[in-house]
């Protein structure tokens, strides 16, 4: 699904998503990834959702958000908690959603000017 694109604008905003990518500024991007207003991180959490950890939340929790929306590919499914604890222990507010929610909310809170992290994850196909 294409999402609207502000030309003007300077900041990392999501302009599309499929199932296995996120075009950010219009740009694919293929795997997991973190995205801000202002930087992107791929790499993120390359054992997917069944291998996540209390480290890969750490890394989201390192960029000081306010917010952070975790996509979960294309159905929304639940980490522990256990490995949102980086997040809950420091108090940064948190969503779980699927991709497309995921980057539609990521939009918005970014168009407002919160410090928002996408932490998102795509399908790998299994």
């Amino acid at each position: 699904m294409k999402l609207h694109f502000d030309p003007l604008s300077e900041l990392n905003i999501i302009t599309g998503y499929a199932r296995d990518h996120v075009l950010i500024n219009k740009v694919r991007h293929d795997g997991n990834l973190l995205v801000t207003p202002a930087e992107i991180h791929g790499g993120w959490a390359p054992g997917g959702f069944a291998g996540l950890s209390a480290d890969d939340f750490a890394a989201v929790q390192a960029l000081a958000p306010q917010v952070v929306i975790v996509g979960t590919g294309t159905r929304q499914r639940f980490p522990a908690p256990a490995l949102l604890r980086p997040l809950i222990d420091a108090g940064t507010g948190f969503e779980i959603m699927d991709l497309a929610a995921a980057c539609r909310t990521y939009n918005i809170l970014a168009g407002e000017g919160r410090r928002v992290v996408a932490a998102l994850l795509v399908d790998d196909g299994g």
